[in-house]
Parts: C-alpha cells; structure tokens; sequence
C-alpha cells in the first residue's frame, strides 16, 4: 500500500473538499435547524459525479476506486455529516448493492439512474427486534409462484423519505434459523401497499431523512431479488462490510471539522492575557486528538485499499469503524469543551458536530457488535 494518494484521487479530494467548503458548509446549520432532505446540495453533487464514483463508467459511475469513495464521504463529512451519509448510504449501499448482486435486467432497469442520482436508493435491513441481531428478521415475504407478497415493517430506515428503491431484506423460509432463509428484494416506492412514516425526529443527523417502512400485502416479481433466494443474508453482511468503511469515514470528517474549527478557535481567543493555544494543557488536547485522527484515518484507508485489492477486510473495516467512530465521539467532545460555553450554543458548529458523531457508534453495526467481529476474526471462533 502506497502512502501517498494518487495524483488523480489528490485532485478528487481537493475538488470535493473546496465543493464541502464552499456549497456544504455555509448550508449545515440551516440543513440542521429545517430537517429537510438536501435536495438543491444534491443535485449539485450529481453535477460533479459524487453520486455512484464507485460504480463503473458502464453503468453510469464514476468508475473510481472504494478508497476515493471513503474520502468523498470523509470530505462531505467535514462541513455536513448529512450530506455526508445520504451519500454513503445512497452510493455504498443503493447503487453496490444493485451493481454486485443486481441482474443484467435490474441493472438496465435502476443502475445508471441510481449512479447518477437520478434516482436515489436505500438499504432497509433493520427491524424493531432485529438490529444488531439482524439476522432475527420478521419481514415476511411468502413465494406465490411468479412474486413474493411482502408483510412487516423497517424502521430506521436512511434516505427512506425520498429514495425510489429499497433494497430490502425479508424472510422467505420461516423454518430456517437466525440468518438463514433470508431473500434481499428491490422494492418501489409507489408499489401498492407499501407505505412509510413521517421522519423520525433524532438527536442529529437532521438533513438525512430516517423513516419506519411498513408492508401490507406488498406485490414482488422475483426479478427482483438481488443475489439468491434464501441467501440474502450474505449480502447483507457483504454489503455491511464496506459501508462500515465508510461510515467510519463519515466519523473521521465529523473529526477533522471540529479539530479544524477549534484550532482557528483557540488561537484567537483570549484568556488569561494569551491565546488558549498558548496554554500547555489545551496542546496536549489537541495533541492526542491529532494524533487520533491521524490513526484512524491509516486505519479506513487501509481497510479501503485491501476493499480494491478484493482482499480479505472483514476485521480491518470493523477496526476502523470501531476506532474512527469512537474518535469522532471524543474529539467534538472535547472541541465542545474547549469553546466553553460557546461550544454549548447551536451558533457555534461543534455543537452540532457532537450530536451528529453519536449515531456514527451506533449504526452500520454498533461499535460493541464490530468488538464482537474483531474478537472472533483475531481469537477464533469457538
């Protein structure tokens, strides 16, 4: 693995950090404050190709590498951490899932539109008891010959409100245990029967739309199913994979923007007739948090490259989910505090990034399931 990026993924970095700067970050606070879908952010990013880069140019992408795709969600991440994961979501999980599993027929039909965010796709594998535990789904889909007829409910579902295709996961052998028995189905917004809630109001992330699906009596051709028929676990799981890369990138920009505001921050404040950057103690902070960030970003960018490499990478993305996510947490933490009772007050950024870093903990698998993942790959199971 080379150190140094590419002369080509360097340009893509800059141009997607100065579209974050300039077009993302002035919009956040009012993103946060709204709750609405960012749909005028989105359309400029179709603009530039930020949509599918992953997917290949035959099917509409970008045909960029999976370490080009973290660091456009780490650069969104910097000034918006919604825009940030409607794209990971919308890119890792909608347009992959599609071109990985997809058949000929359902890539013509969705790929190109999906990669060029003509359409915008979502991931809805959780339930109400079956979170981290996601093998135990109830999404109940029963095989009527040439369809499945889908009943059950998701909730938390990412881009939900505004998506077009669900890629969907549901029981279709109830005598199968936990994890087996289990097919992935591509399903459309309008199809009969199939409604959603209004957005679920959270502690932040409020750009990006989070809703409950319910099925009643949904209709499916089976032209629909993505991978095989009972085996949807494993793309799941195959899926999960890389999109927890890239949710750890989406911690490292939430990271680097608070580190990046405080730093401008406190070597204009005053206290104590010096800058708070003079201060001995604030540098150790600071110290430990670049330090931190600088090992997690080794460790998603790993983890990105043995992706492109088709090698094994299972533990190095739960390492780098845990690490960088965990990070994310304790640096705004730490930024909020540094900015004193200003980093308390929602005019001030940091306050906003600290909300928006806890569910990075939680989703794509909580960071207690990516120990329990670690600790079987390193140990063994037994």
């Amino acid at each position: 693995m080379e150190f140094e990026l590419s002369s080509e993924t360097l340009m893509l970095r800059d141009m997607v950090r100065k579209f974050a700067q300039n077009q993302l970050a002035p919009l956040a606070p009012e993103l946060d404050k709204s709750h609405e879908f960012p749909t005028d952010t989105w359309n400029k990013m179709r603009e530039l190709g930020l949509t599918g880069f992953p997917v290949p140019e035959e099917w509409g992408g970008g045909g960029g590498s999976y370490l080009d795709f973290a660091i456009i969600v780490e650069e969104l991440a910097k000034a918006c951490a919604s825009t940030a994961v409607i794209t990971s979501v919308h890119t890792g999980l909608g347009c992959m899932s599609m071109y990985l599993y997809g058949s000929q027929t359902l890539k013509e039909k969705y790929l190109s539109r999906l990669a060029a965010g003509e359409i915008i796709g979502a991931y809805a594998l959780t339930e109400a008891n079956a979170g981290s535990d996601a093998g135990a789904l109830k999404c109940r889909a029963e095989d009527k010959g040439d369809h499945f007829l889908v009943n059950g409910s998701k909730i938390f579902i990412t881009n939900g409100s505004v998506a077009t295709t669900f890629c969907t996961f549901v029981k279709t052998d109830p005598t199968q245990p936990k994890g087996k028995g289990i097919t992935c189905l591509i399903i459309e917004r309008d199809t009969p029967g199939f409604t959603m809630s209004k957005p679920v109001d959270k502690m932040g992330m409020h750009g990006s739309p989070t809703v409950e699906l319910n099925f009643d009596n949904v209709k499916v051709p089976k032209e629909n199913v993505l991978g095989e028929i009972d085996n949807g676990f494993a793309v799941a799981m195959g899926l999960l994979a890389g999109g927890r890369i890239t949710i750890g990138a989406q911690g490292l920009g939430i990271a680097e923007g608070a580190l990046d505001y405080t730093i401008n921050y406190i070597k204009e404040r005053e206290q104590f007739d010096k800058p708070l950057a003079a201060n001995q103690g604030v540098q150790f902070m600071i110290a430990d948090m670049a330090t931190k960030i600088d090992a997690a970003k080794l460790l998603i960018y790993r983890a990105a490259w043995l992706k492109d490499q088709k090698e094994p990478h299972n533990k190095e993305a739960s390492m780098a989910k845990l690490f960088a996510t965990d990070v994310a947490m304790e640096v705004t933490t730490n930024c909020v505090q540094l900015l004193g009772g200003y980093g308390y007050c929602s005019e001030y950024p940091v306050e906003r990034m600290m909300r928006d870093a806890k569910i990075t903990q939680i989703y794509e698998g909580s960071n207690q399931i990516q120990r329990m993942i670690i600790g079987r790959e390193v140990i063994g199971r037994f």
